[in-house]
Order: structure tokens, then C-alpha cells, then sequence
């Protein structure tokens, strides 16, 4: 049986996104729909025929619309407590005479037990062990028929129709409570988890005799409006059962799992992204999903490439950002656990990296496939630039595949770049668990990778980081990866304001649309086929990472402002999250090769969540005012669940009702700790006031600002500092009391 928290129970677990499965027993409540027009019937599978709504990490809410052949149905259901679910259906269009489209609301159990219907209450019963599950709905079905499977239900609509009564039945594997929207155009249902039947049944129908209310999400309005709401979205709907593993994790696509990777599939880098987005909400989803990607570590050392029910391409890694999102996720959810959990997994894999992928010893590495497994594209040119996940990238096209080291005759930069910060968090892991020698090794690693980047790639002439053939030159093509010596802080001053002139250059990589994954001026880039020309969210996520580093905050906010609008393009009129977007229209599915939901896309509104609050290694925990009206939360922080609100110019973070900190002044504070009888923060050079509503006036034992006193007063809101403009950059506030 499997072990979830029990807040989870109740999901949309499998591959049919309008199918809840109460994963412990095994239950699952399956709609299925019949139109006669076309004669066929549909369970939704994840494609046209489904539009994903709101969908809470938990499963609290989740609403979605249907549509089959012509006939339209707004479908949703929220959980009350973790043992009931109340949902229903309205038709919003149809296509073809009410009576004459049916809709089922199927109750079966995973191992085969008998669902009976109970005559008095007409509710459909099944019992798992000393469990009961009950399904009843608002109005009475037309028809409960019985089948062994859901299939022989979907049979027996296509060559029978609806008129067929031989399927009548009161106990079966399978109930299915037959309604057509003539009589039943909406309705209610609701199921219950109990010890006993008559408890079962009698809470399901209670249900059904109240409305009760769905509860709220966590959202964002003002600023990137929608922002958190979109990440919330997309990580809920793409969590799922490894039913091969038997474990939860989120996966990269529900249209993938089943289709393409024979049940389940973990794609490195894109499960550890999802962490990443999950920790906004979810401390534990995001330590399933990333327990999921660091199950992929193999003995000679890296991170399996890609894992699935077909096929494992242990051979290869991918680009190292496990270290750096491992970080973040444990800072924001406070969990050192999980940093002593992938510390061994991190570092043998930062360490084969250096193995494995520099031949010579130069301190710069290469991508390749190592001798071993069985995975496709092994020993291939091909595998080798796999590794980079970017398949077909025009600046890799110059590099030749060397058989003998099994590697790419070319340095990558955006590789490099990712190993010294992947080198630079480790130290930071290390110092924090206590390796002091494996700090200061991998602190040298990070500054020495750092001093070559910049020598050793930079093309003064084109003024970009470039990739280079070992035994030769730049290449010609480039792509956003010329950027990321800016988040492993390689780039000099003038390095990065020349960087910044290509970055907003239309001509190269700027323009409405951006970033494309190779310059505008190649010709590669009117191929316009996965990663030759079009947008990919993870590297419009990593650039805007390394412009934060630096301090470029207007170019980083309008990356953001820029990746939000190209995501809302879809996102609002199709609730789409594509996993690219075409660089000149911003269209997603153009053509064929673009997943529609794809949980990294849900990395170009984390930029806009992040632009308010987010936590990184170089700035620590981080909150924005922008001055304008803004509600964020709650989500999760190194305090737990906070909220952020912005009023009259006010910001206020509360956990809870409990307001922990308030502030008028513009700008961006950074380094926030918040501790028992202590409180750190680096603040904008702005005017303004800074209250602690959750300090004690008589308490205060110290009040500091860049080591010199600093004066406080007490107010109806707590403690308060006034403090004048400076032409400080920022300015270190320590807070001290009694707690």
C-alpha cells in the first residue's frame, strides 16, 4: 500500500486527468462519456478533448472541461477532508440532442473487488479490507450498469448505443452510474471513505445535501498577476503514480508517460525543475520528485540522463543544475534533510564530470557518452550532444564526436558555466554539513572553472562567450548559453555590459519574443525545430538567474515581464504550457514538435513569482516591494507559509494572520532571516520605514544597521525604523531581542 500523506489521498493519480483515484485502496471514480452522433465513447485522455483548469498541489480543488464530440462539460471536484471528495458536471454546449449523450460516473477498485449498489440509498458501495468507499450522486442516474472493465463499458456504447439494457446490474468490478444530459444536463456527486458501509453512504449522501465551499488557492494578483496561480497549475496537474516504481512523482508531461515511455518516465533535469516549482507550495512533493531523479545515480558516479519503463541512458548526464535548484529548494522549505539526502548523489556526480568529460585534463569539459548501458543513441555523435538537452543545437553542429575519449571535440560553455556553479553550491552544502576539506576543494573547482570561462571563451571580437574546438576556434552559431557564464559569476563588469548590448538586440537575441535558442541573424534559427531558433523556458530561467546575480534588475524584470507575456499567449486562451514557443509569432503548437503541457514551461511564470519572492545562493531569501498593489501567497519560504501583500505602498509578509515584517520602502530586500530573537535583512536604498509587528518594544536587545546603532521607535505597530535615502547600495539591518 502505499505511503502518502493523507492530504493527498485523493488525486488525479493516473494518465485520465478527470479520473480521481484514492491512491491507499486503490479506488478510482472514472467519467466516462457516449455520443451518439459519433458513435464513440471517450474516457478524456489528456489532449484536445481536455482543457486542465485549476488544479491545487494538494488536490484540494481540481476543475477542468470536457469536450467530446461537439458537447461541452465543466467537470470539478474538492475535497472537504481527506476521506470525501464532492464534485459535479454542468454542460456548458451541446452538440447533439441531451438525450442522446450520456455520461457515467464509473466506482472500481484496483484489486478486483465487487462494487454492490445499495437499494435503499441507490449509492454505488465497494469494500477494500475493512475500508468502505461510497459513491452516490445529487439525481438518481438513468441506468447503473455493471462490467468487468472500463473498456467492456466503452464496448458496449459503441456497438450497442444507449438503448442496450442487458447490462443492467447491482454488483459488479465496475458500477457505472449511466446519465444523459437530457434528464441530468448537470449534477452532483460525492464519495466517502469509512470503516463501516452505512457511515460511508450516509457521509456521501450528506455531502450531497450541502454545498460546500471549494477553498482558496494560492495566487498572485497585481504584479505578474497569475503568476503563482499558473506554477500551482501545472505542478498539480502533472503529478502522477509511478505505477512501476510505486511511488509519486511529477512527471514531465501526462501526454508523455503512458504514450511514449511505457508507464513512466524521469528525465533528469526536468524532474528536478519540477521541484524546484513544486517547493513554492510542497516541501514533500518536491523531495518526492527530486528523490526521483537522484534515484538515478549509477555506479561509475553521474546522473542518469533519462530513465523509463523502455529505456535507461546511463551513459550520459545532463547539464548540471541539480546542486544549484537542490539548494534552493532546501533554503525555501528549511529542510537540511534534504541536503544531507542528495549531498553524496551531487557530488560523485559533479566529480565524473571531471572523470569523464575532460580528456586532456584542460579544466574545461565536453559533453559525450560513456561506455556503458544499453541506451539509444550510445557511442553516437548524436548521444553525445544529447547530453546537453539540447538536441539539435546549431552550436554544436561544428563539433565532431571522438571515439576514443567518448567525447565532443568541443568546450561548452553553457557546461562549464554550470559546472563552476554547480562546484560553488556544493561548497556551500559542504560548508553547511560540515566537510570543510570538500568545501575548500570545490570552492577552488568553482573559482578556477570561473578564471577559464572568461579567458579561455571569450571572443573579444563577437563580445560573447562562445564555444570552442579544442584544437581549433570559436564556433559561428550561438545561443542563450553565450549568457550563463553570468550565473556562475565568470563574467567580468565589462564582460557582462557587453553581453547585455546582445541580450537586447533584436537583430541577435533581443525582441518581443525571447529568448531564442540560437541568434537571430543564423540561419539555423528559421529552422524553427525544437532547439534550432525556438524559445525554451529553462533558458530564459537560467539567464534570468544570472542577470539577478549581477545586480541587472531591469533587464532581469523585463526577461520576466517578457517570459510572463509569451506564457499568458497560451496559457490564457488554451491553458497551454508549451514546452517551447516559435521565436517570431510566440505560437506554441506551430508545429509538431512542442509538448502542450509541459511542466518546465511552468518556469516562465516561476520568473514572475521569483521577481517578488524567491531564495538564491548569491542574495539568500529575497521580497520585492514594486510601490503597486500586489497580493503573492501563500507560499512557501525559510518561514514557512508566508503571504506577501502590497497596500497604499506597503508591503506586509504575514504568516498566517501574524504579520512578521511591514515596509513602505521601494525596492528589493535581500538576505531575510527571520530567527527566534533575531533578525537579519539587507535593505534598498530607499526612504522610508521598516516595522516588526512581532517584536516586543520592552525586548529589544540590539538594533544595528552596517554596524552602527541605529535608532528604533514603538508604534501601535510594532517596532519601527525611519530611515532616510542612502547612496548605499544596501544597507545590513541586525535585530536582536527578547523572544
Amino acid at each position: 500500500m502505499p505511503t502518502i500523506p493523507l492530504v493527498r489521498a485523493w488525486n488525479t493519480w493516473s494518465p485520465l486527468p478527470a479520473e480521481a483515484v484514492f491512491l491507499p485502496l486503490g479506488v478510482r471514480l472514472t467519467p466516462l462519456a457516449y455520443a451518439t452522433s459519433s458513435g464513440r465513447a471517450t474516457l478524456f485522455p489528456s489532449g484536445p478533448g481536455v482543457r486542465l483548469g485549476r488544479h491545487a498541489v494538494d488536490a484540494r480543488t481540481v476543475e477542468l472541461e470536457l469536450t467530446h464530440a461537439g458537447t461541452r462539460l465543466d467537470w470539478h471536484w474538492h475535497k472537504p477532508d481527506p476521506f470525501t471528495l464532492a464534485g459535479g458536471w454542468r454542460t456548458l454546449q451541446l452538440g447533439e440532442w441531451g438525450l442522446r449523450f450520456w455520461v457515467c460516473l464509473c466506482l472500481s477498485a484496483d484489486g478486483g473487488e465487487v462494487v454492490r449498489l445499495d437499494p435503499a440509498s441507490g449509492t454505488a458501495v465497494v469494500q477494500i479490507g475493512h475500508r468502505f468507499v461510497a459513491l452516490a450522486l445529487a439525481n438518481p442516474p438513468s441506468l447503473v450498469a455493471g462490467y468487468e472493465t472500463i473498456g467492456e463499458l466503452a464496448e458496449d456504447f459503441e456497438r450497442h448505443g444507449y438503448w442496450n439494457l442487458a447490462a443492467r446490474a447491482e454488483q459488479a468490478k465496475l458500477l457505472a452510474l449511466r446519465c444523459n444530459l437530457e434528464m441530468h444536463r448537470e449534477n452532483r456527486f460525492a464519495a466517502a471513505v469509512a470503516d463501516r458501509a452505512d457511515l460511508a453512504i450516509a457521509r456521501a449522501r450528506a455531502l450531497l445535501a450541502t454545498s460546500p465551499q471549494a477553498p482558496e488557492l494560492p495566487t498572485q494578483a497585481g504584479e505578474f498577476a497569475g503568476a503563482l496561480d499558473a506554477v500551482r497549475d501545472v505542478v498539480g496537474w502533472n503529478t502522477v503514480w509511478d505505477p512501476v516504481n510505486r511511488r509519486p512523482y511529477i512527471c514531465l508531461s501526462r501526454n508523455w508517460n503512458a504514450a511514449k515511455f511505457g508507464g513512466f518516465g524521469v528525465w533528469l533535469d526536468d524532474q528536478i525543475y519540477a521541484a524546484a516549482m513544486a517547493a513554492c507550495f510542497d516541501a514533500e512533493t518536491a523531495r518526492e520528485t527530486l528523490a526521483a531523479a537522484l534515484d538515478g545515480a549509477t555506479p561509475e558516479g553521474n546522473l542518469t540522463c533519462v530513465t523509463t519503463a523502455n529505456d535507461a541512458w546511463v551513459d550520459r548526464s545532463q547539464i548540471p543544475v541539480a546542486a544549484f535548484l537542490t539548494w534552493s529548494i532546501a533554503e525555501r522549505c528549511g529542510a537540511r534533510s534534504l541536503l544531507q539526502l542528495a549531498w553524496p548523489a551531487l557530488l560523485r556526480n559533479h566529480d565524473w564530470w571531471w572523470r569523464a568529460r575532460d580528456p586532456s585534463g584542460s579544466g574545461l569539459a565536453s559533453y559525450g557518452t560513456s561506455d556503458v548501458g544499453t541506451g539509444l543513441y550510445k557511442g553516437t555523435h548524436f548521444g553525445a550532444r544529447n547530453e546537453s538537452s539540447m538536441d539539435n543545437a546549431p552550436f554544436h553542429d561544428e563539433a565532431e564526436y571522438d571515439a576514443r575519449t567518448r567525447t565532443l571535440d568541443l568546450i561548452d560553455v553553457g557546461l562549464n558555466s554550470l559546472l563552476a556553479l554547480d562546484a560553488e553550491v556544493l561548497a556551500l552544502i559542504a560548508a553547511e554539513l560540515g566537510h570543510d576539506a570538500e568545501a575548500e576543494r570545490l570552492g577552488e573547482r568553482a573559482r578556477a572553472t570561473r578564471a577559464l570561462i572568461r579567458v579561455e571563451l571569450w571572443d573579444e571580437g563577437r563580445g560573447l562567450f562562445v564555444n570552442r574546438k579544442r584544437a581549433g576556434g570559436f564556433v559561428r552559431s550561438v545561443g542563450p548559453t553565450s549568457f550563463y557564464p553570468l550565473i556562475c559569476g565568470a563574467a567580468s563588469p565589462a564582460q557582462a555590459a557587453r553581453l547585455i548590448t546582445h541580450l537586447n538586440d533584436p537583430a541577435t537575441f533581443g525582441g518581443v519574443v525571447r529568448i531564442p535558442s540560437v541568434s537571430r541573424d543564423d540561419p539555423a534559427f528559421a529552422d524553427n525545430t525544437y532547439w534550432r531558433g525556438r524559445v525554451w523556458p529553462p533558458m530564459n530561467f537560467l539567464v534570468w538567474h544570472g542577470l539577478r546575480r549581477y545586480g541587472r534588475e531591469q533587464e532581469a524584470t523585463a526577461l520576466a515581464e517578457a517570459s510572463m507575456a509569451l506564457f499568458r499567449q497560451s496559457w490564457e486562451t488554451q491553458r497551454l504550457c508549451p514546452e517551447n514557443y516559435n521565436a517570431t509569432t510566440g505560437e506554441a503548437l506551430d508545429q509538431p514538435d512542442t509538448d502542450s503541457f509541459y511542466t518546465w514551461g511552468g518556469l516562465m511564470p516561476l520568473m514572475g513569482v521569483g521577481e517578488i519572492m524567491d531564495v538564491t545562493p548569491w542574495n539568500g531569501w529575497e521580497l520585492r516591494n514594486p510601490g503597486q498593489p500586489l497580493r503573492l501567497g501563500p507560499l512557501q519560504s525559510p518561514a514557512g507559509p508566508v503571504s506577501v501583500t502590497v497596500e497604499a505602498g506597503r508591503l506586509t509578509l504575514a504568516r498566517g494572520r501574524r504579520a512578521l515584517l511591514a515596509t513602505d520602502l521601494v525596492g528589493r530586500i535581500s538576505r531575510l532571516r527571520l530567527l527566534p530573537g533575531e533578525m537579519r535583512l539587507e535593505l534598498p536604498p530607499s526612504e522610508g520605514s521598516v516595522w516588526f509587528p512581532s517584536v516586543p518594544a520592552g525586548g529589544v536587545r540590539l538594533c544595528q544597521i552596517d554596524g552602527g546603532a541605529a535608532s528604533w521607535a514603538a508604534d501601535a505597530q510594532g517596532i519601527v525604523l525611519r530611515l532616510p535615502a542612502s547612496q548605499q547600495h544596501r544597507r545590513r539591518l541586525i535585530l536582536t531581542y527578547d523572544a
